[in-house]
């Protein structure tokens, strides 16, 4: 199985979206990771789906199985390119070593999924699937978005990060002069993908072209 994957993707790459503004960075990076033919393996935490549908025109259905369809057909994606995993569901390759990517993103993270992370609660698949990540010694990046920051987040950041977890935060620079919100999340999403090391177009790495 995971010699037809590794023979039909480019890349496999697991993305949880959790409920911190900023799902447009999580659907966005979905569908780029899409395009460059990975396949994505999904979690979306139920805060997410509420934040979904206040921050933007799309509304998810609510069980796994129907967001995986849903989420195909928005992107365009391969049958089985997408596939999307439920809160308790246990078996999901996600859930361990021997079957998860070797690299996950949490997009946006909430403040609470950085702290279960930190902390090791696994209480939920997102939560266990990061916490594979990290005993594997893999590639886990967290792009939390909140303002201000507490101590307690801070705390949380520089722990995971000593731990060789990547943190971006959703903080989208100017220099590109961005034009439009969706500019905003592209400078957000293409450097995620650079740490994916997944080629992207979205914007130019510093010194390829001209900033004026």
């Amino acid at each position: 199985m995971e010699s037809t994957v590794a023979e039909t993707y480019k890349d496999r790459v697991t993305l949880a979206i959790t409920g911190a503004s900023g799902a447009q960075y999580g659907l966005r990076l979905l569908e780029c990771l899409v395009a460059a033919n990975c396949q994505v393996l999904v979690m979306i935490s139920r805060a997410a789906q509420v934040v979904i549908a206040t921050e933007t025109d799309e509304t998810l259905p609510g069980a796994a199985k129907e967001q995986e369809v849903w989420l195909t057909a928005r992107f365009s994606a391969a049958a089985g390119q997408v596939r999307v995993f439920g809160r308790e569901q246990w078996m999901a390759p996600v859930a361990s070593g021997s079957g998860a990517p070797s690299k996950m993103v949490v997009c946006p993270c909430s403040t609470s999924t950085l702290s279960s992370i930190a902390n090791g609660a696994s209480n939920n698949l997102i939560e266990r699937a990061a916490d594979v990540a990290l005993k594997e010694r893999r590639q886990l990046i967290l792009v939390p978005r909140e303002a201000p920051y507490s101590e307690i987040h801070l705390e949380h950041m520089l722990k995971l990060t000593r731990m060789g977890t990547v943190v971006i935060p959703a903080s989208p620079g100017f220099y590109n002069r961005p034009e439009s919100v969706e500019d905003m999340i592209d400078f957000v999403v293409a450097r995620i993908l650079n740490q994916l090391q997944i080629e992207q177009n979205l914007m130019p790495r510093w010194g390829e072209d001209s900033l004026s």
